[in-house]
Formats: C-alpha cells, sequence, structure tokens
C-alpha cells in the first residue's frame, strides 16, 4: 500500500509548476515578435528622447514584444547611459536583448547643427568636417549661390554618405515647412518682399544678444529704413571682409576704416537693405520681422553685460554710451 504524500510536497510541486511557468512567461517577453527572418527597418531615436519613449515606441512598431521588458534589459545591463540619439536597423527576428545592445553600438546616420546667423561658407567648412563621405565643399559653394537666408539653421539627422546637392534640398525643404508654409499669412501682409524679410532677419539675427530682443532691434531697424537713414549694422561690415585668417572667423572685428568699404553690402555708405541675407537666421529672428514690437526708437546699443539700450535721439544714444561703455 502507497504511503500517503505530505502536503508540503504537493504545495512545494504547486510552487515549482507556477514558477517554471513565470519564468517561462517572462522569458518569452524577451524573445523576438517573429520566429521567421525579418525586414531591417530604420528606427530613428531623437536627442534627449527619454527611455520610457523609445520603450512605448519598440513596442508599437512590434519591434520588442513589452516595453517594460526591453526596460528591465537596459537597467539589468547597466545601458540607460549608452543609448544614442540616431538611427539604427533593427529587425522583429532581434530579441530584446539584442535590441537593446544595438541601440548603443553607434548609429548608421549622423546628426548636423546649422547655427542661427552662420553664412553658407561657415556652414560648408563645418560640414566638410563632419566625415560625410560623399560630402564636396566646392560643390555645396556652387549649389548654393544666391541661397544665402534659406539654408534653414535646425539639426538634422543625414545619412554619412549624403551628397551636397541632398543637403541643399534637405535645409531648402525645412525652411519651406519652417517659414514660408506656416508663415505665409504673415509673409505676403509684410510690406517687404520675401528676399528683404529674410535680408532684414539675417540682420537682426547677426545684431541681436537674445531671442526675446528681436523684434524691438526688427522695429528700430525698420525705422532707419522708413526714414532713409543708414542702418549702420557692424555685421554687413563682416560679411564684406569674409573669412579673417589671423581671427580665424567669419566675422571678423569691424573696423573704422570698414565704413568706407565699396560693396552694397556696406550699411554704413548706403542707407538701404543689403541686396541679400548675410547669414541664414532662424525662426525667431524672421518672426521679429514679421511682428516687430513698436517703438520710436532709432539707436541701441549693448552694454558690457549684453542688455540692450534704445534711445529715440542721438543724445539719447550717445548719453547711453558714455552710461553703459565708457
Amino acid at each position: 500500500m502507497l504511503r500517503k504524500l505530505p502536503k508540503f510536497f504537493f504545495l512545494l510541486l504547486s510552487f515549482l509548476i507556477v514558477l517554471l511557468f513565470l519564468a517561462f512567461f517572462l522569458g518569452n517577453l524577451f524573445q523576438p515578435t517573429t520566429d521567421a527572418s525579418a525586414k531591417k527597418v530604420r528606427f530613428v531615436i531623437p536627442k534627449g528622447q527619454a527611455l520610457s519613449i523609445i520603450a512605448g515606441r519598440l513596442e508599437e512598431e512590434q519591434l520588442i514584444k513589452n516595453a517594460w521588458a526591453f526596460r528591465f534589459a537596459v537597467y539589468f545591463n547597466k545601458l540607460e547611459n549608452k543609448i544614442q540619439a540616431g538611427s539604427f536597423e533593427l529587425s522583429a527576428d532581434m530579441d530584446t536583448w539584442q535590441i537593446a545592445k544595438t541601440l548603443t553600438m553607434g548609429t548608421d546616420d549622423l546628426w548636423i547643427t546649422l547655427p542661427e546667423g552662420w553664412r553658407r561658407e561657415e556652414i560648408a567648412e563645418s560640414l566638410s568636417r563632419q566625415g560625410l563621405s560623399s560630402f564636396d565643399k566646392d560643390e555645396f559653394l556652387l549649389l548654393s549661390k544666391g541661397l544665402e537666408g534659406q539654408l534653414f539653421p535646425d539639426t538634422y539627422l543625414v545619412p554619412r554618405e549624403v551628397t551636397s546637392a541632398t543637403l541643399i534640398s534637405l535645409f531648402k525643404n525645412t525652411f519651406a515647412s519652417k517659414v514660408t508654409t506656416p508663415l505665409s499669412q504673415e509673409i505676403a501682409a509684410s510690406e517687404l518682399s520675401l528676399n528683404e524679410i529674410l535680408t532684414l532677419a539675417s540682420l537682426v539675427q547677426r545684431e541681436s544678444a537674445n531671442d526675446e530682443e528681436m523684434p524691438l532691434v526688427a522695429q528700430i531697424l525698420l525705422n532707419r529704413l522708413a526714414i532713409d537713414m543708414p542702418l549702420q549694422v557692424d555685421a554687413t561690415l563682416q560679411y564684406i571682409k569674409g573669412y579673417s585668417q589671423a581671427e580665424q572667423s567669419f566675422w571678423p572685428t569691424p573696423l573704422a576704416e570698414d565704413k568706407k568699404l565699396d560693396s552694397l553690402y556696406n550699411t554704413y555708405k548706403y542707407a538701404d537693405l543689403p541686396p541679400s541675407p548675410i547669414c541664414n537666421p532662424g525662426l525667431a529672428a524672421i518672426k521679429a520681422v514679421l511682428n516687430p514690437s513698436p517703438t520710436q526708437a532709432f539707436y541701441y546699443i549693448h552694454d558690457n553685460s549684453g542688455k540692450i539700450h534704445p534711445a529715440r535721439t542721438l543724445d539719447e544714444h550717445n548719453a547711453n554710451v558714455n552710461k553703459y561703455l565708457r
């Protein structure tokens, strides 16, 4: 006759069965979403995107089975500070552990940034140092001629083999999507042409210490234009002079003698806007020209801390110079 098994044996057996089932269930969460060979897809991680959002997107795109399992894999392997922004080739036949590791192993593409206020030569020089295998600096300068002001400042994710022509198209298309399309009504209502808007915006960009004061600077320059007063913008002298080998800068220090330079871009010599933009302004500068701050000022200076001080008359301006700069 068989002896009766103790109750604890059945409890232990039940516990082991549950444990095995739980292990199988949890382990399955880390497996690929498909057993078959899957096509690779491009997965882009923007700069600064949170791990929780990345995990959710991976699950939504069916590249992983569970977002929490992905987050566990990342933290278990201490990868939370190693995941990179960029573009990656992933597939649904990769398991969660592989995907987490892949996102730390370098991107297929490259992030490039065009700061506000750069001239196209400056952009070309920067791009030539980015490790873009198919980029040609001379070709870029040739193809971008006449496009100053429309090479929109932004951060872009591009293939490492991107060409000069493709980059210019990308910058122009971004300009259209962020400027000419959304601001079409304001541009049409302006008394200035698009070229004049961009030209004035380029001066505002170079003359302003921050985005907040741009509408004020824009209106002061508009006030000068209204009475045929020379704009007297030092940045236009810098633009004429171009790259300074001595200063290693595309915006060399303007000198008193530079005010005599014979160029239509010389806003000390000619009382009008330059023929075209002197740099590529950002969205804030363009919006400032379209929506300037009301002021009767014709002059302004920046003190040593960068704060702007407007003035309505030359006497007030000279008083500000004496007070803040001497």
